[in-house]
């Protein structure tokens, strides 16, 4: 249970740290952003053993650079594409509801 409470905030700091490295809005919800920051943490662990720096001597700044890295990434990919999907969503609504009483 510990474990599961671990990675939800760790995810949640990897996804903020993300979206405050990018410029812009990112009008994504806090749970995706969470969800992004824990895939963008355990991608960033794999391509950290891939290179063989997942475990070193004291604070393992490459793989927490790494992971960050491909939170920024998916955050920078996620963000237009939920955008989008909402904002077209939204229009049609409107159009499809428009003349209604």
């Amino acid at each position: 249970m510990f474990q599961i409470i671990w990675i939800i905030l760790a995810g949640l700091v990897i996804g903020l740290l993300a979206r405050l490295i990018l410029r812009g809005r990112q009008d994504i919800p806090i749970w995706l952003t969470v969800a992004l920051g824990i895939v963008g943490a355990l991608v960033g662990n794999v391509i950290a053993s891939a290179i063989g720096v997942r475990h070193t001597g004291g604070v393992d700044w490459i793989r927490h650079i790494l992971q960050v890295g491909v939170a920024v990434g998916l955050v920078a990919v996620v963000a237009p594409l939920w955008a989008t999907r909402h904002t077209h969503g939204s229009d049609r609504h409107q159009r499809h509801t428009a003349g209604r009483l």
